[in-house]
């Protein structure tokens, strides 16, 4: 498949809205990726608005359940066309559950240099030589995307992947699709592709969204796109993301937050 990252977005018109296929490769561990739900349910906006140059600006998203591989329904419902914003909801439905339920604002984005952007954090437009490759690393065991995506690791905020804890709320990574340029649905994606950070503080395993907010800011250039992931706070129960995707210009492209829910010891 050259273009497998599209190839995962088709859409099928289906009653009340679309019908599609969560793959085997979108997935970590054994359940869909969910920056691939988050990217699948802007796509179902975004098609019923059909409105040329509309993208997704803003996608907040509640993860209900975690769907397998398999069929899909995304449900969708148009709540206002405006000549500037727009506003779609969808539901993601595996059989009778709801999985994802997202409300999708739709605009133009920025396509100006900016009238002030903060600087950059120093990461380089590409992964350095010592990257760790997640498809060839026992972490792509797991992360079964890294087979249909670049996913390099920054060694230096990676310390799981080398069996250490190092306490270190952050990882920074670099992404691209296979067979083509990353687009705004791959941005969104890319706000959701990280590790969970608690692996670098002793806490492995299953780490599931509850909701998740991401701002679309500019289509992306080719190339590689940067990823930094941070939490402020790690509790007992509940932790925050913050990421910041920027494209291989220096442009930032994406923003997210989200909460998700501490691995159990």
């Amino acid at each position: 498949m050259s273009a497998p990252f599209s190839a995962a977005l088709a859409l099928a018109p289906d009653g009340d809205g679309y019908a599609a296929v969560l793959g085997q490769a979108w997935t970590v561990g054994p359940k869909a990726h969910g920056g691939l739900l988050l990217a699948l349910c802007a796509a179902a906006a975004r098609a019923a608005l059909d409105v040329p140059g509309a993208e997704p600006l803003v996608v907040s998203a509640s993860y209900l359940a975690a769907p397998d591989p398999g069929p899909v329904h995304l449900a969708v419902e148009v709540r206002k066309r405006g000549r500037s914003v727009s506003l779609v909801d969808v539901e993601l439905r595996q059989g009778e559950r709801v999985a994802v339920r997202a409300a999708v604002t739709l605009g133009v984005p920025d396509s100006v240099e900016p009238l002030r952007e903060a600087a950059p954090d120093g990461q380089p437009a590409e992964p350095p030589a010592d990257a760790i490759e997640v498809a060839a690393h026992p972490t792509g065991d797991v992360m079964n995307l890294a087979a249909v995506c670049d996913l390099r690791l920054d060694r230096a905020t990676a310390a799981f992947a080398e069996g250490r804890v190092d306490g270190q709320a952050e990882i920074r990574l670099w992404v691209r699709p296979h067979g083509e340029d990353p687009d705004v649905l791959f941005a969104l994606l890319a706000g959701d592709i990280s590790p969970p950070v608690t692996l670098n503080i002793g806490r492995p395993g299953w780490a599931p969204t509850v909701q998740l907010t991401a701002l679309v800011r500019a289509h992306p250039a080719p190339g590689w796109l940067r990823v930094r992931m941070s939490s402020r706070c790690v509790g007992g129960t509940w932790f925050d993301e913050d990421a910041i995707v920027t494209d291989s210009a220096g442009t930032l492209v994406c923003q997210s937050r989200q909460l998700a829910m501490v691995p159990r010891p």
